[in-house]
């Protein structure tokens, strides 16, 4: 199945090795605030009298990531958080190298952006608590003794001294990224703690788009973030937010969020706890909520229902309001005014499809074949190889029923499969579309065989899959 449009996170707290998403900015904007933090370093550089490598691969060493205007506690720690990760896997890189002389200006440099980012979130936080104020100063210590270490290297010729000498580094530089990592995620919680008691106090609608457009952008950076935020309180707060009538366009903003936290395990759980399950089926079934804002609740189902999520499938409130909500996402499949509504709606069909069988039964009872297959001559509405994946992927899974394969022969849905398979414009060329109509046949086929011809039968059900996936794959417009 496909991710959920816009697709979202990082997998851990920046460490070597690993890179931080900013949010876009004008590219001019960009360079000057980072010409500030490049000359900065520079001058720290030449002031403690370590010249800046002129080394081939040294031009890219300064680039850093741009964020927004300064003062701002979270775009300083995710600029800073950027550099310093990206300073420490390059510093593994060249040690990995021999190349001490690289290692060595690196490690001095990563110290002048380790002590720049403990000075401006200090500056700009305004307090510290004792547990971050002891993780700085293990991590600066641990910055002094790496430049000091890499600068001894520098001077030993002897190689068995040197090899010892470099697994001491390799040490050093492992134990520092661990506090770096501490320290940062420290820092960020802080920052999702302030983002998330502003939410949950606040009775003024501005403040809270605005406040709730931040706690999204922190979603897009990754999957710690999430975390963080869900174990911080914002699904509760978000939820509180779509539960109240004068935040209602504020909603599809909430419900975005929402879906972003709950691509992990500490989101769903937090959305079970506050009964979310029910708050999103009382919106999907409430025509009074704009098409927006049901667009959204249905990508929050498409999130917690998602068959790659393997704590999804405990979400055992989801069985008490599934029907509801079926019903309401194939209405909105039917009346949907654009492909993105679609592709929300069927996403979460296909998804819940997978996460019970219960769902098969209740599309055959309301004629969801039909819907989902008059929606495939709508271009405004399957307007993309994704949405087709969607609709093939229903069709497959109901076509276990031996009454849905039936009523998808009727609805001339077994040609249409076919036409997919064998023509590759007619899928956009994509695989995804592909294998799942090749599964839906094959279940047809045990079904219904006679509503098969032969030449079908022999080429696309008969063969292996994957034979077939290849016949399918390369096939021309001449030999449809």
């Amino acid at each position: 199945m496909m991710a959920l449009p816009g697709g979202r996170h990082l997998d851990s707290i920046p460490l070597p090795g690993q890179r931080l998403h900013l949010m876009q900015v004008d590219s001019v904007q960009r360079w000057m605030e980072d010409l500030k933090l490049m000359t900065e370093c520079e001058c720290m550089c030449v002031l403690q009298a370590k010249p800046i490598s002129l080394e081939e691969d040294a031009q890219g060493d300064l680039i850093l990531a741009g964020g927004s205007g300064p003062g701002d506690p979270l775009q300083l720690l995710l600029k800073r958080g950027w550099v310093i990760s990206t300073e420490l896997r390059r510093i593994g890189q060249k040690l990995a190298q021999d190349r001490w002389a690289r290692v060595h200006s690196m490690s001095v440099r990563l110290t002048c952006h380790a002590r720049s980012m403990v000075s401006e979130y200090s500056t700009v936080s305004r307090s510290s608590s004792q547990e971050m104020g002891q993780i700085e100063k293990l991590l600066m210590e641990k910055c002094s003794e790496l430049s000091a270490v890499t600068e001894r290297c520098l001077q030993v010729e002897n190689e068995h001294i040197l090899k010892s000498m470099k697994a001491c580094v390799s040490e050093t530089l492992s134990t520092l990224g661990q506090h770096f990592g501490q320290l940062l995620e420290l820092a960020l919680t802080r920052e999702v703690q302030a983002l998330v008691r502003k939410i949950d106090a606040s009775d003024n609608i501005y403040t809270t788009e605005s406040t709730t457009g931040n706690l999204f952008s922190l979603t897009q950076e990754g999957a710690p973030l999430c975390r963080i935020i869900a174990k911080e309180g914002g699904v509760v707060a978000l939820f509180k937010v779509c539960r109240q009538d004068s935040f209602r366009c504020l909603y599809p903003q909430a419900l975005r969020t929402l879906a972003s936290i709950c691509c992990v395990e500490e989101g769903v759980h937090q959305l079970e706890k506050v009964d979310g399950v029910l708050c999103l089926a009382d919106i999907l079934t409430d025509n009074s909520h704009s098409e927006a804002t049901r667009a959204e609740a249905a990508a929050v189902v498409a999130q917690v229902t998602s068959p790659h999520l393997p704590f999804t499938q405990h979400l055992s409130s989801f069985l008490e309001s599934m029907e509801e909500i079926v019903t309401a996402l194939v209405k909105l499949c039917q009346e949907a005014s654009s492909g993105e509504v679609f592709l929300l709606a069927s996403a979460a069909l296909a998804n819940i499809t997978f996460f019970d069988t219960m769902a098969c039964e209740m599309l055959l009872q309301l004629k969801a074949i039909r819907v989902l297959l008059e929606a495939c001559s709508d271009k405004q509405r399957v307007d993309t190889p994704y949405t087709r994946d969607q609709i093939v992927t229903i069709l497959a899974n109901m076509s276990v029923l031996e009454q849905c394969a039936s009523d998808i022969i009727q609805e001339n849905g077994m040609s249409r499969l076919i036409e997919l398979c064998r023509s590759p414009s007619k899928r956009n060329s994509s695989d995804a579309v592909l294998v799942a109509c090749l599964a839906a046949l094959r279940r047809l086929a045990g079904v219904c065989p006679e509503g098969l011809q032969d030449s079908d039968f022999q080429q696309l059900v008969q063969p292996r899959l994957v034979d077939s996936f290849l016949l399918c794959s390369n096939m021309e417009e001449s030999f449809v």
